[in-house]
């Protein structure tokens, strides 16, 4: 298909055009990451669909459906409700903090919930796709100067400063990074003055052990201690990273084989069904299944950038390059996570890691990345308005 083919008034639209242009490399990896992540749920329940596998593969055709109408999805669309989405999960996130409809699901050590009666939701999460869309509709109505400089990036940094406090005041120190980050990559990618990021690193630096000793709660400030040494208290904060190593590090070249992990099998391993179960993938299929999967995952990250290189509008390229950038952060900090590089925030392994919410969150936003694959020759108008 031509793009003047595509462009033609009337071809762009016509569903069968918009099917033959999504990117079926891309549906194809996230098909495969998920289809391993149903394997290995069902290797750690004990070769049993239930409780995880099954729900995992239920909620994955739902939303694959989902992420495959989105993709169909004009961007004009995205573009007009970017600023309204923004407002909408910010306002969500602060009724946590001052309504009584948050609350903290049991031992989850976050105020991070919203019930609403007819539904239960995780604000944050979703803030992520929100941040992207608003910061992505900024940087299309301004100009590659006042990205690189100005004192109107007060308004992006504004965006992604008041939701990160507010989260990680919840405290959920793994969203407000992924935030946090994603947001910063983006500004990054939009042309930020190099002497700006510089001395955003440097402030960062400087901030972090002041923020270690005296922003933290107790049991975050011991994760970070447990991270920097592991073997101090190795039955106690300590054990989930030593077991995760162990995991790791027992599988060796090929795996001790398919439903034959012993740390996840005899459930030494924690969260093996989220947080960990990276790990498991890397005891039953050692290095050279979870070289693999991170190939995969790679895959989907280079395929995404590369949709995103394509699109003609600033914001199409804004939004899939921040889309794919939360799913590269998801992955690097996951994979730091179980291999005791970084300390234990409760990030999950997308697509892999049993969990709605983030599975939820992933697939929205791959659906965007294949809508700007679809509409890649659509221009959108520059503007400041609010619609």
């Amino acid at each position: 298909m031509t793009a003047s083919a595509l462009t033609r008034p009337g071809e762009r639209d016509r569903l069968t055009t918009k099917i033959a242009e999504l990117d079926w490399r891309l549906i194809g990896l996230i098909c495969v990451i998920a289809g391993v992540g149903a394997a290995m749920l069902y290797s750690i329940a004990g070769s049993s669909w239930s409780p995880w596998a099954i729900n995992h593969l239920i909620r994955f055709g739902g939303l694959l459906v989902v992420m495959l109408g989105l993709a169909m999805v004009h961007p004009k669309w995205w573009f007009r409700a970017a600023y309204p989405m923004y407002g909408v999960l910010l306002i969500l996130v602060l009724m946590i903090e001052f309504t009584p409809l948050g609350y903290e699901p049991a031992g989850a050590g976050a105020k991070n919930w919203l019930n609403l009666g007819f539904t239960r939701i995780q604000p944050a999460e979703f803030m992520k796709l929100g941040l992207v869309l608003a910061l992505a509709r900024w940087y299309h109505s301004h100009t590659a100067q006042e990205a690189r400089w100005s004192w109107k990036l007060i308004f992006p940094v504004g965006m992604i400063g008041v939701p990160f406090i507010l989260i990680a005041k919840q405290p959920d120190l793994g969203s407000a990074m992924i935030l946090g980050l994603t947001g910063a990559v983006i500004m990054f990618l939009a042309g930020l003055s190099w002497r700006i990021i510089a001395a955003g690193i440097a402030a960062a630096i400087a901030i972090i052990p002041p923020f270690v000793m005296f922003g933290m709660h107790d049991y975050q400030r011991n994760r970070v201690l447990t991270f920097l040494n592991p073997e101090a208290d190795p039955s106690g904060t300590g054990y989930n990273i030593i077991q995760s190593k162990i995991a790791l590090g027992s599988g060796g070249l090929l795996g001790k084989g398919y439903g034959l992990g012993s740390q996840s099998q005899l459930e030494f391993l924690p969260e093996r069904h989220t947080d960990f179960i990276f790990s498991t993938v890397s005891e039953e299929f050692g290095f050279l299944g979870s070289f693999t999967l991170i190939v995969c995952y790679v895959a989907v990250i280079l395929i995404a950038l590369r949709i995103a290189s394509l699109a003609h509008s600033h914001f199409g390229r804004i939004s899939a390059a921040g889309m794919t950038a939360f799913f590269a952060l998801f992955v690097l900090i996951n994979g730091a996570m179980v291999m005791g590089m970084a300390p234990v925030v409760g990030v999950p392994m997308p697509l892999l890691s049993y969990g709605g919410s983030s599975m939820m969150t992933v697939m929205i936003g791959f659906g965007l990345v294949l809508s700007t694959r679809v509409h890649r020759y659509a221009e959108l108008p520059k503007g400041n308005s609010l619609f």
